[in-house]
């Protein structure tokens, strides 16, 4: 299985600009075809906007010309009156564009935000235990919430610029064809630079989000309840401070760098646009008193004036609108190259739903790697009828997590099969396989909920009857009946509200719940006291008299209760039998009884004998 690194992913995309290809853009299309017609009614309102804003330069040169010049204070009135009704009816078409490109926003983000969760969520573990987390959370919410400004900000800006630039121009080339050309002779000086601030724009953007993954990591990392805890316990605040303050030193720095960038450029500019007027009343004033032009007024040059200080605005803006629309391109990009990440595990076709399955697990020739050159399965063959009992041993490194990851398949196997109730596991409906497995792992989560609904999420209509039984069998359900609240409690985050003995046992009452055909206990018990892990395991030893279990443990106890015992070492297996067999192969497993089991025994009698 291929492991997925986010970081490189994220440099070869920000490493240049993206490319504006007919199918990124097709791709972009398809978040707005479900909205063609908000859309299309979108662009009619700004078309329609760009209109009305030509009517009040047009109706001051007439105010000039035919009111004050032509001294009809009636015709002054009612063109005043007007320019009164337009001013309204541009401010509720700007009310209706501003409602539309909002809703057109809001919607394309839920559905964005919801595409990427539910493609988050098929991904396989190796995504998860090889990405960063600050990563995947930037994507869902700053890149996303970036698309929705696009919609509304840049998109829109640059239809009503467009528009405004176009009718402006069409309104002046009707009033004046000289004076017209003498407006937008400073264009070219003003589109020039656009090429350069941009690139130079671009690699600021590039920079500022690397720093911002880095920073939402950091922040993720230390800032949560384990992590927190770990920076208190090496006494690392002031180290943790110095990095996040060196890296928020950075982003300000390049921020800063970002927002003026192309300044001076700007300042030239912006002169250019404030000395446009005296340009067209130099011409203009030269055609209107020295060659005594026939057809041109004073109220003619006033609203030439007027649409040029209308024509250079969405200019200056568009400049900065190219800029943001490389920047939505590249958030586009982001979110697409996580979309475009390969579901790994998903259902076939036509997945295998059986009514009813058997607990019998059986492995064959099964291998794994997530590189090639570094396997980490090697050829495992063993089967676990129904309600047998295997338990896997080994040192650190030798692939017992790696297994039990591969019954519920969070991995692939990479050869051979694993087949359950005579089923390949790969041919059965995802659901239903995950669904009668049962898991707890060593390291228990919790949701920042109450006991009840962490204890429903294996069973989301259980009565309070089940959750008493399941939390009975785990002995949990005195201390739970102890509390305040009772179910209710609410537990923290990540359960730190409770100690590591009373979260293992609800996690454990969380999978007696479930009820699986199969289940699995990676170091389940680690956590418990002595009293209540032999409560608990005379609660297994009849829950499991039905299912197939197969359990990773350093516990005597739970060694020699089981059925079979696996012994494995580098990633194959070099022993099988029961307790007894094992201990007179004089191999793997007696060596670790010696060294590792021999000392829990000697503990036991210990007690027993005091």
């Amino acid at each position: 299985m291929r492991r997925i690194n986010t970081r490189e992913l994220d440099r070869e995309i920000t490493a240049q600009p993206p490319k504006v290809t007919r199918q990124l853009l097709n791709r972009i299309y398809l978040y707005l075809k479900p909205y063609r017609l908000q859309v299309g009614l979108s662009i009619l309102v700004i078309l329609f906007a760009s209109l009305l804003g030509v009517l009040p330069s047009m109706l001051t040169g007439r105010i000039i010309d035919e009111g004050f010049i032509g001294g009809n204070f009636t015709k002054l009135v009612t063109l005043i009156a007007a320019s009164f009704l337009v001013l309204i009816l541009t401010g509720l078409v700007g009310l209706l564009q501003s409602y539309l490109g909002s809703w057109l926003s809001q919607n394309i983000g839920k559905d964005m935000r919801n595409h990427m969760y539910g493609h988050l969520q098929k991904l396989s573990q190796g995504f998860y235990s090889s990405g960063k987390q600050g990563e995947i959370i930037t994507r869902m919410t700053s890149d996303i919430s970036g698309v929705q400004s696009f919609v509304t900000g840049t998109l829109t800006q640059t239809i009503a610029n467009l528009a405004t630039l176009t009718t402006s121009m069409i309104a002046m080339f009707q009033l004046n064809g000289a004076l017209a050309i003498v407006a937008i002779l400073i264009v070219p000086l003003l589109i020039f630079p656009i090429k350069l601030v941009g690139k130079k724009r671009w690699e600021l953007t590039n920079e500022s989000q690397d720093l911002n993954d880095e920073a939402n990591e950091l922040l993720n990392e230390t800032l949560s309840v384990s992590g927190q805890q770990l920076v208190k316990l090496f006494t690392k605040e002031e180290a943790e401070y110095a990095r996040y303050s060196s890296i928020n030193e950075n982003l300000t720095t390049v921020k800063i760098k970002e927002a003026t960038v192309g300044r001076w450029f700007r300042m030239i500019a912006q002169t250019f646009v404030e000395a446009g007027p005296m340009f067209i009343y130099l011409v203009g004033g030269f055609m209107l008193l020295v060659n005594n032009h026939q057809g041109l007024t004073v109220g003619d040059i006033t609203v030439l004036v007027a649409l040029m200080s209308r024509m250079y605005r969405p200019l200056m803006q568009l400049m900065d609108i190219h800029i943001e629309f490389i920047r939505s391109l590249a958030l586009f990009t982001r979110i697409f190259d996580y979309l475009d990440m390969p579901v790994e595990i998903e259902n076939k076709p036509n997945a295998t739903l059986p009514t009813d399955i058997t607990g019998d697990l059986r492995f064959n020739n099964v291998t794994f790697h997530y590189t090639e050159q570094s396997p980490i399965l090697k050829g495992i063959n063993f089967q676990v009828n129904e309600g047998e009992t295997l338990a896997i041993v080994g040192p650190s490194g030798a692939g017992k997590s790696t297994i039990f990851n591969l019954i519920p398949r969070l991995y692939d196997v990479t050869g051979g099969e694993i087949k359950m109730g005579g089923h390949d596991i790969r041919d059965l409906d995802l659901h239903f396989l995950r669904q009668n497995i049962g898991m707890v792992t060593q390291e228990t989560y919790l949701f920042n909920a109450s006991i009840r609904d962490n204890l429903l999420y294996a069973k989301s209509d259980a009565t309070e009857e089940e959750l008493i039984q399941a939390c009975k069998e785990a002995n949990i359900h005195t201390f739970i009946s102890n509390l305040p609240d009772g179910y209710d409690t609410e537990v923290g985050n990540r359960g730190i509200k409770l100690s590591g003995g009373e979260k293992q046992r609800l996690s454990i009452a969380r999978v007696f719940l479930k009820d699986p055909k199969i289940l699995i206990l990676d170091e389940a018990t680690s956590s418990l006291d002595s009293l209540s892990e032999g409560l608990i395991q005379e609660a297994l030893s009849s829950l499991l008299k039905n299912k197939t279990s197969l359990v990773i443990a350093h516990r005597l106890s739970t060694i020699m209760s089981a059925d079979k015992i696996l012994v494995l070492e580098d990633g194959k297996e070099v022993e099988r039998g029961t307790h007894q067999q094992l201990l007179q192969n004089d191999g793997m497993y007696k060596l670790m009884y010696d060294t590792q089991f021999k000392p829990y025994l000697n503990e036991e009698r210990t007690l027993v004998s005091a």
